[in-house]
């Protein structure tokens, strides 16, 4: 086995359709909520009402106010999660032993990532013979549910054609280890993230987590503030991590 350690890490949508009908949602929500203000069904006296309305409705428009913007932030980043809306930022990965590398996106535009998605391609090419892509397995943690089917999603919304490797990682059933290896499904099985989180695994098996400044919830922000290279970096990090894990799984080391 030739195994291929992949950690990508991904943006938001960077369309302005797709925020505008995540505020849209929000606000239908927000108006409803605000619609449906009203006084405790045991006040009866009209008085008693108008005073409710005049001093307890504003405090709680305001609540709702103050969260509605934060409802449409957390929408907006969950997209990071969807291949069909989300974009890869990086692309981390390491070919057997060899030093974990990384590609970065320019920019944020949808340019910058089919150079992104053309030069992993092209690493991939040149770095892995012709001869040896059936022998190459894809390592990674989550890579199955995530990683790879992320990554042929946004190959496919760009109009890309992936790497032999990826394609044939991506469509490999979860116990077919000779094209993918996923250490969260190969730990704790196929139930939905069952296995748990990479910094979990290394813990239970003393291995340096990647975890520090830098987790997947604050990509965005480090992305967001032009420092993309940190995340690169992390990446980098959870590449090595992630085959420090195969090797104790695999009694490799």
């Amino acid at each position: 086995m030739n195994p291929l350690y992949l950690d990508i890490e991904t943006i938001p949508a960077q369309r302005p359709d797709v925020l505008a009908e995540i505020r849209a949602s929000k606000q239908a929500e927000f108006d409803a909520a605000i619609a449906a203000i009203a006084p405790p069904g045991n006040y009866k006296k009209q008085e008693t009402i108008d005073e409710w309305m005049l001093t307890e409705a504003p405090k709680i428009a305001a609540k709702l106010g103050a969260a509605y913007e934060t409802d449409v932030d957390d929408a907006y980043r969950k997209t990071s999660f969807d291949g069909a809306f989300g974009q890869v930022c990086v692309i981390g990965y390491a070919i057997g032993d060899d030093a974990p590398q990384y590609l970065k996106a320019d920019d944020l535009t949808a340019a910058s990532e089919v150079a992104l998605l053309e030069a992993f391609s092209c690493v991939l090419t040149d770095l892995i013979p012709a001869n040896e892509i059936l022998s190459t397995t894809v390592v990674g943690h989550n890579v199955s549910a995530f990683d790879l089917r992320f990554l042929v999603q946004r190959h496919i919304i760009n109009g890309v054609r992936p790497h032999t490797i990826i394609t044939r990682a991506a469509q490999a059933k979860p116990w077919e280890q000779e094209k993918v290896f996923d250490t969260m499904i190969q730990w704790g099985g196929s139930g939905a993230k069952a296995g748990g989180s990479l910094d979990k695994l290394c813990k239970a098996l003393s291995i340096p987590s990647p975890k520090g400044a830098i987790d997947g919830s604050k990509v965005w922000d480090f992305v967001k503030a032009g420092e993309i290279v940190q995340v690169a970096e992390y990446c980098a990090k959870d590449v090595a991590a992630t085959r420090a894990v195969h090797k104790r799984m695999t009694f490799a080391a």
